[in-house]
């Protein structure tokens, strides 16, 4: 079997033959790749945002019937006192319990009163055990809100989420509902969660100022209790109509709701994609119908069919890899970290190792099957007509 190969050389002379081939090569490598880059980063954003959210000792307290939102849950202003007092085991430092009321909402806001623009803001009202119980969440600047003062707290991602710039919501600054100002007195940080997008409220502040009486949900977190003493105390008070979930399981329910969203984001980048590639193959097949002399005359010296195709699938691969490379660089100067809107709030798209293989690996796919089928085309014509080729 003949397995005499073209030198390396030969394939690296011929990407300088046709600059413009080179070039729409390279930049239709780098647009793959980039598409790939980007709906890879896209869904590990909302996978890690959806999956870091919850805490692996922390149980949540839910209207039964309301596992799958917790801002349609409601529940009785009683249900932390007699939650912490019936369930031994909650976690304790210095005599505060780790058990944290809240109300979760969808609420519309303003950044001036006389705006026109409604802006559509996911609110959490708290108390102090928010902080001990939600251990993401850290003060970056200024302080936690008072309650009486109409004062708030917003996270890094919130001015995404409400589409302001970043100088909007800096500490001083208003926010308007309920027909009066907000001062914004801190910044809190709580990277690649879905809390980053939020604003924080005094619990009682923000039932006043939405007339409601109830709370979506107790969180708390577990020291020596388990989880099945929790849902055992639960079915026994079937008088406060209660279910008890991980708040992992909570989010990993709304990462599955959300599979559709993931899945059209692929779709759509492998489909626009897909269109990248049968326009290389129209440049690839017009590249090679110029160059079947040549590839006659390498036939004539010996060469076999197979080495012809490792030479220009190494060639492919060197266009290919450029535009990879270059793809990569845009994609981490402009889509890492890059924050992005959704119902549940925002999250930073992330574009971390798997994804960039990812990307590097869509172009390489590309590369091989943009070169093989115009290359096996001309190769299945004889020698003899090859070489008459003009």
């Amino acid at each position: 079997m003949n397995l005499r190969l073209l030198p390396f050389e030969y394939a690296v002379r011929n990407l300088g033959r046709s600059p413009i081939r080179l070039v729409a090569s390279v930049c239709g490598s780098a647009l793959v790749v980039l598409l790939v880059l980007a709906a890879g980063a896209f869904v590990r954003g909302m996978e890690r945002s959806l999956t870091i959210s919850g805490n692996a000792r922390n149980v949540m307290l839910l209207g039964a019937g309301s596992e799958e939102s917790v801002e349609r849950s409601q529940l009785d202003m009683h249900v932390p006192t007699l939650a912490a007092a019936s369930v031994p085991g909650i976690k304790r430092q210095l005599d505060v319990e780790y058990v944290s009321p809240e109300v979760h909402m969808a609420l519309v806001v303003k950044a001036t009163p006389d705006s026109a623009t409604d802006l559509q803001a996911i609110v959490r009202g708290v108390t102090s055990a928010a902080f001990l119980v939600h251990q993401q969440v850290r003060i970056a600047e200024g302080r936690p809100p008072r309650p009486g003062h109409y004062e708030v707290m917003v996270g890094q991602l919130t001015a995404t989420r409400l589409g302001l710039a970043p100088e909007a919501l800096t500490i001083g600054k208003q926010l308007w509902f309920d027909n009066r100002p907000w001062v914004i007195t801190g910044r809190f940080a709580a990277p690649q969660t879905v809390m980053d997008a939020e604003i924080w409220i005094p619990l009682t502040d923000l039932q006043i100022a939405t007339r409601r009486d109830t709370l979506s949900c107790v969180v708390f977190t577990l020291d020596e209790a388990r989880f099945e003493d929790v849902a055992a105390w639960c079915a026994q008070r079937l008088d406060l109509e209660l279910v008890a979930m991980r708040e992992r399981d909570y989010y990993a329910s709304l990462l599955a709701f959300y599979r559709p969203v993931r899945i059209t984001v692929w779709v759509t980048a492998v489909l626009i994609a897909l269109g990248g590639l049968l326009g290389g193959l129209n440049t690839m097949y017009a590249a090679f119908a110029a160059r079947v002399r040549e590839l006659g005359a390498l036939r004539t010296l010996g060469f076999p069919q197979r080495a012809l195709i490792v030479s220009f699938i190494q060639e492919s691969l060197l266009a290919s890899s450029a535009g990879g490379i270059l793809a990569a660089a845009l994609g981490l100067l402009l889509l890492d970290g890059l924050a992005v809107r959704f119902s549940m709030g925002a999250f930073a798209m992330i574009l971390d190792a798997p994804v960039l293989l990812g990307g590097l690996a869509a172009g390489v796919g590309v590369a091989i099957v943009g070169v093989v089928p115009p290359l096996w085309r001309c190769l299945r014509l004889p020698i003899v007509e090859a070489l008459r080729t003009g």
